[in-house]
Formats: C-alpha cells, structure tokens, sequence
C-alpha cells in the first residue's frame, strides 16, 4: 500500500510540475503565433487524444513521467509555404527567447501561488525557543542558553524552526560566523550572538545543521505515551499495546518521550526491558529495536507513536498575513529557495556540498509520499519547493534545457546571427552527455541510500 502511495504521489507531482511548464511554453508560442502541433502529458504512445480548435493535438501518453510542446519548426520536418510565419525558427529572436523562457517562469509562478496558499491558509507554530543545549556544544559556547529565542540568523527574520533550518542551510561549506538574534526571556531584549564555523559540514552527506550546532529545539515533558503500535514492527511482536505508558528502560526513569525516543534509538538489535504502566498493572516486557539505516547511521525502530505534544500557549505562535501579505511572504518565499538551490548547486560543484546529496528520481518518489500523507499543506509545500528546483535547472546553460536554448539566443542577438548548425549540434551532444551523467550519479545515489 505504501509502495502504491509513493508511485501514485510521485506520478501526481510530476504531473502538476510538467504540465504547467510546458503550458508556460505553450501558451506564450500561441501569443508569439506560433503553431503548437501537439501538447502532451507523459511520454511514449498517446492513450487518448483530442484536438481544439486551432487543431492542436493533446494527448495523454502511456509512460506519466513527464510531457512536451511540439510546435511547427522547419528544423523537425517540411513546412508548408503558407505556414511558414506560423514555425517557431521563423520568428524573431525576442520571441524565441520569450517561449524558451516561459516554461521556468511558469514554475516560479506557480511556487508563488503555492506558497500564497500555504499563507493564506494561516499557521499555528512553534516559537523558536531553545531547550537544554549541551555546555560544549557551538551555541552554548557563543553564549546561547536554554529557554533563549532564536527571532533571527543573519539579520533574517525566523518566526519558526522551518526559518531557522532555510538560513543555516545556506551557510553550509561556508567559514566565518552565523549571527543569531535572540531573545532572552530574562529582560526580553533581542541580542545578537555569533557562532563561529569554518569548513562548516564540507563534504558531509545529508548534514543536519541545527544539530551540527547544537540546536536542540524546546519540548514539553510528556510521558513516553504509546498512542499506535505497527503490526509488523518489534512493539507488536514483544507484546505492547496502545495505551500502554512507558515508566522505565532497564531501570533508569523515563522522564519524558524525548528520553524514550533517544534509548531506544541508540539500541538498535539490543534487547532493552520497559516497565510499562497498563490500567492498574505495572509489566515488565523486552523489546529489541530493530536497526534501520536514517540519513546514513543505523538508528532503533519498535513501530510505535508516541501521544502527540501539547505545547503551552506561550510556545505557539499564530501567522495570518491576510491576502497581500501572504502574497509579499510567498514571493520573499520563492527568492529564498531559489538563492538556497542555487547556491547548493555552486557548493557542489566546488566541492563544499557532498554530490551524494543529489537526489533522482526514487528520492523525489518518496519526499512526494511523505508529504503527500502529511496533508494538503506538507504537499504544497514540496510542490512548491520542486516547482522552484525545476525551474532553476531549466534555466541552467546546458545546450537540451531552456536555458541552453536561451544561451543560444542571446549569443543570436549579440552576433546578429544565429549559431552556425554545426556548434549547435556539438552542444547538444555535449548537453546531452552532461544530462544523462547526472541522471545516473542522482539514481545510483537513490539506489546506494535504500
């Protein structure tokens, strides 16, 4: 079922993301007149097709990973004398530069409106307020203390943890200090802290900044509460029920989940002894965690759900900006993660962000069913996100992206000609090279992570 849930999810993101980048391209060759011969969805033999009025075709194909825009192009195959001002390479430079340039634009817009969504929907948060952080760890060192708020990093603002872990991901591989605005609960006063790093996290796969710094983010007290036991996970197998109240492990108190959830983490495949309070009864049961590959370590796994957080109102924050705000924070929204994908995207290639990090299509697959059973808002979140990645890579130089087209084109309206054939060609071949090398590093590295 899961494994269903995954590929459904996967099939419905690519869908959304290609459609409308290619409806970009489409819509604006109408409006440039040009003739659009066929606009499909997916790849491979059409399953259905209809035609418009203008006699276009639009199919859906057998293989949904994908689409294209097939226009009336001299260059694919003979045009008619009486449609030749309707070929996409008879029209001027301006306007091929602004088809080409439609399909990334697309996917930004449509980042905003998800985005733009997502705000207007309103949120309630947690407020960044930090917990019991280790004495030798970066932050405590740079003076942060347990019960500060973190209101900004780097001059920008973090009304949420989500904020925090965006900024931080933009300093990895960098050297210097990350500035934090924090509030003490003290005097309420916003002070500024800075916490050195040099080579921060070079090199490492799937880095996780705030732990890397010592982060740890404030939790309430709550009992270790089992809320839902998985059929095939060690819980079921050893016996616990929902409901029942973990008291002990091995004799040392569980003070809270939090403490729960770290034991049985750091015991993968070694039996540990709950004492469990069920009804009136207090029991003694041994459950080995089953040893699970996370983010490259090897963690402890029951298959249980601990009882949801209840945070005190003075650690939830409301966030309504209305309808124009919500508007103003998606487009700020959208900047940001462009800035952050593309400075990924520079670190990587000098080396400071491991290339292990680049994720294909199994990567995408999963994120997608992830977010997907997390709600409408988790899922719009990473449509956005991806809507915006696609639309960066698009815009990247490689001759066979837009970008690569778009590169041909200014070149064009430098030269006052085109590129002769025969460079196009060799930059094709080149682009082409370029796209299947990564398409294989990013699968391999799905397949190396399961």
């Amino acid at each position: 079922m899961l494994i269903l849930q995954t590929i459904l999810a996967l099939i419905v993101t690519l869908g959304i993301l290609v459609t409308i980048h290619e409806f970009g391209h489409f819509w604006v060759a109408r409006r440039c007149g040009v003739k659009v011969l066929r606009f499909a969805w997916g790849f491979g033999t059409p399953l259905y097709i209809w035609k418009d009025k203008l006699n276009t075709e639009f199919a859906i194909c057998a293989l949904p990973l994908g689409g294209y825009v097939k226009m009336l192009d001299e260059r694919e195959e003979p045009v008619e004398p009486e449609q030749l001002h309707l070929s996409f390479n008879q029209q001027s430079v301006y306007k091929r530069i602004a088809i080409a340039g439609a399909g990334p634009l697309a996917n930004f817009l449509f980042a905003i409106f998800a985005y733009w969504v997502i705000f207007l929907m309103g949120s309630q948060v947690v407020v960044p307020v930090l917990g019991e952080i280790a004495p030798d760890s970066a932050v405590a060192q740079a003076g942060l203390q347990s019960g500060h708020e973190i209101v900004s990093v780097d001059d920008k603002a973090t009304p949420e943890w989500s904020d925090i872990n965006l900024q931080l991901v933009k300093r990895l591989g960098d050297s210097g200090s990350i500035a934090f605005g924090v509030r003490e609960t003290s005097d309420g006063l916003a002070r500024t802290y800075q916490v050195p790093i040099e080579d921060w996290l070079v090199g490492q796969v799937q880095p996780d900044p705030m732990a890397a710094l010592g982060i740890v983010p404030f939790r309430p007290k709550t009992p270790a509460l089992l809320e839902e036991i998985a059929e095939d996970g060690a819980a079921h197998a050893a016996g616990l029920q929902a409901g029942d109240k973990v008291l002990a492990i091995d004799g040392d108190w569980v003070a809270d989940a939090g403490r729960f959830v770290d034991t049985v983490k750091n015991a993968a495949g070694q039996a540990l002894q709950f004492t469990v309070a069920r009804g009136t009864e207090e029991l003694l049961i041994t459950v080995t965690p089953r040893p699970t590959e996370s983010d490259g370590q090897t963690i402890g796994l029951i298959g249980v759900m601990l009882a949801s957080v209840e945070y005190p109102s003075s650690h939830l924050r409301e966030l309504n900006y209305g309808v124009l705000g919500s508007l103003q924070e998606a487009v700020v929204k959208t900047w940001d993660m462009s800035v952050v994908i593309l400075s990924a995207i520079k670190k990587m290639i000098m080396g400071q962000i491991s290339a292990e990090n680049l994720g294909g299509p199994i990567t995408i697959a999963n994120a997608a069913g992830s977010s997907a059973s997390y709600g409408i808002e988790s899922f719009l979140n990473f449509l956005a996100y991806l809507s915006v990645s696609l639309g960066i890579l698009n815009l990247l130089p490689i001759p066979m992206l837009d970008g690569g087209h778009l590169l041909y084109y200014f070149i064009e309206v430098v030269k006052g000609k085109p590129l002769s054939e025969k460079m196009q060609i060799v930059g094709i071949k080149i682009g082409m090279a370029l796209i299947a090398m990564i398409m294989l590093f990013a699968f391999y590295n799905d397949l190396s992570r399961i």
